[in-house]
């Protein structure tokens, strides 16, 4: 049975996300940490079902991929922000995250 995230959680959550600057990313795990946590798994519950009001496209899977459905989307914002991509052969995109990693705490 999967427990949901708490109020204070989904807050938090939610307030790390909007402060991530345009052109920047965190992961899930990012996130996380940066709440003292390691609940990476609770924060893409929390963005799945609350996210749609903050720039979801800037939390992006530890590979660098936005969330799974939603590339196309988050291409057109990674786009028009400027956020460094990578292109694999077959012409799918990640986000470089050793250029564009955001950390809270710089």
């Amino acid at each position: 049975m999967s427990q949901q995230p708490g109020a204070d959680f989904i807050s938090r959550v939610l307030d790390v996300v909007a402060s991530i600057p345009p052109g920047r990313v965190m992961t899930y795990g990012d996130v996380a940490a940066a709440l003292g946590s390691r609940a990476a798994r609770a924060v893409g519950q929390v963005m799945s079902h609350y996210g749609s009001d903050v720039p979801w496209w800037r939390v992006v899977r530890s590979s660098g991929h936005p969330a799974i459905d939603h590339e196309a989307r988050a291409l057109e914002y990674f786009r028009a922000e400027g956020t460094p991509l990578k292109w694999s052969r077959d012409g799918v995109h990640r986000v470089d995250l050793v250029v564009a990693r955001y950390d809270p705490a710089r």
